[in-house]
């Protein structure tokens, strides 16, 4: 059953636009990279506040997943965002499409 990581992250400094190219550059090749990776989102969801979606083929893809965006916002970017809380769950419903989709902003 697939699995999806929903993160929350405040952003401390700078805009929301400088997080998205971070993310283009940084987590989409890392999470690319990695076994199982489905998909990988990111959305605006207060002005001071986005999250990160991504989707995994297995749980143990989706933890392992967690601590290396962890660990990559850890040494990239922890002065820039911080995460506020995690999630990692079984998808009961997945009716997305079966490629990434492209990342343009």
């Amino acid at each position: 059953m697939r699995c999806t990581r929903v993160a929350l992250y405040d952003i401390k400094t700078g805009t929301f636009d400088e997080v998205v190219g971070q993310a283009q550059s940084g987590m989409v090749p890392l999470f690319k990279e990695s076994q199982g990776f489905v998909s990988y989102g990111v959305a605006q969801v207060e002005k001071n506040a986005f999250i990160s979606i991504s989707t995994w083929e297995t749980r143990a893809q989706a933890d392992t997943a967690a601590a290396r965006a962890a660990e990559w916002v850890k040494t990239n970017s922890r002065d820039r965002f911080a995460l506020r809380t995690n999630y990692v769950g079984d998808l009961a419903i997945d009716t997305g499409r079966r490629e990434p989709a492209p990342t343009t902003r």
